[in-house]
């Protein structure tokens, strides 16, 4: 099943889509919103590797969010579903998957499908094939670069911490950086390299610097003072 968000700020129009996307049994709407801001905030909270996405919607439009997502490494896969067909050069220009002119007709929804199935094996194949040489308990593993909380420097060594375990890895803290940088992750500290799509609080401390708490970790990750800047920039804070 592909996991999808409608993202439409008519709630007909929502429950509709929703219908016929039942209908095809290849689709669990995992989330709605009704504006820009609440699909954002939804997409942190799934794993949803599709968003049929309104175009005229208040405050933000449509095309505006998926030219943020765009800057994501692994955007999801967008599919505009919008009253309007004039639009459909612009939606193509940020990488939409495919645009559909309400009412959607069953059939060209299937086809839709079968374009969305095509990007989301892509974007599976590319996301295993990144993945980081590790040892535990004497042996040899490979770590995928999305299941890293963060890595901590200690002596020669780097541990990069996943949401089950730790791993010891035998590449320096600054050579993983340089590899990591383009996956999300940001240097915050000497010590530590953090994943931001794991970042869930950021609070600000004596000195004028921060310490971050992450998903599912309860150490404390200090913020460099000379950070501070850039990686609230990063956050978009």
């Amino acid at each position: 099943m592909i996991k999808a968000i409608i993202v439409d700020d008519e709630a007909p129009a929502r429950s509709e889509l929703r219908f016929l996307l039942d209908e095809t049994k290849q689709v669990e709407v995992v989330a709605e919103a009704c504006n820009v801001r609440e699909a954002i905030e939804k997409l942190k909270d799934t794993d949803a590797a599709v968003m049929f996405l309104d175009i005229h919607m208040p405050g933000a439009s449509g095309l505006q969010l998926a030219e943020a997502l765009n800057r994501l490494k692994y955007p999801p896969a967008i599919v505009f579903i919008t009253a309007y067909s004039e639009h459909a050069a612009e939606a193509f220009d940020v990488n939409a998957v495919d645009y559909l002119v309400k009412p959607v007709e069953t059939d060209r929804l299937l086809q839709a499908l079968a374009k969305i199935r095509h990007y989301v094996s892509s974007y599976a194949r590319d996301r295993q094939a990144e993945r980081i040489p590790v040892e535990k308990s004497g042996k040899k593993l490979l770590v995928a670069t999305d299941k890293i909380h963060y890595i901590m420097a200690k002596d020669d060594y780097s541990y990069l911490h996943t949401d089950t375990d730790r791993y010891l890895s035998t590449v320096s803290l600054a050579q993983l950086e340089t590899k990591l940088e383009s996956h999300g992750f940001f240097r915050v500290h000497r010590r530590y390299l953090v994943n931001l799509a794991c970042v869930e609080e950021v609070m600000p401390i004596s000195g004028g610097t921060l310490t971050l708490s992450l998903t599912g970790e309860d150490e404390v990750i200090p913020v460099s003072r000379r950070r501070v800047a850039a990686l609230k920039k990063a956050l978009g804070l």
